[in-house]
C-alpha cells in the first residue's frame, strides 16, 4: 500500500532531481541540453533521469542515440491529489495499516 507515492517521494528527496524536474517542466529536452545547467557529471545526470523516468516522474523517448525526457504531469497530479487526501482525512477517515 501506497508504494508508488513512497517511491515517488523518495526520488523528489534529491535536490538534483528536483532541479531536474523544475528544467524539465520547461518542455521535452535531452541531457545534452541540460548538462550545462546543473552541476553533475554526465553519467551522473543519466542516472537521475533515469530515475525519474523509472519511479514515473518523467517520460523518456529515444531517438537515435538521443534521450528526450519530459515531466510526467499526470504523475504530478497524483502527487498533489495524494497529498490533498491527507490534507482533507480526518482521524476518522485515516487507514492505517501496520
Amino acid at each position: 500500500m501506497y508504494e508508488t507515492e513512497t517511491n515517488m517521494f523518495k526520488i523528489l528527496s534529491d535536490p538534483t532531481r528536483i532541479q531536474l524536474l523544475r528544467l524539465l517542466i520547461e518542455g521535452e529536452t535531452c541531457g545534452c541540453t541540460l548538462i550545462d545547467k546543473v552541476a553533475v557529471s554526465q553519467p551522473t545526470l543519466s542516472y537521475h533521469l533515469n530515475l525519474l523516468a523509472k519511479y514515473g516522474l518523467a517520460t523518456k523517448s529515444v531517438e537515435g542515440n538521443k534521450h528526450n525526457y519530459h515531466v510526467d504531469k499526470d504523475a504530478i497530479r497524483h502527487l498533489q491529489a495524494f497529498l490533498q487526501e491527507l490534507l482533507d482525512s480526518t482521524p476518522s477517515t485515516c487507514e492505517v495499516t501496520p
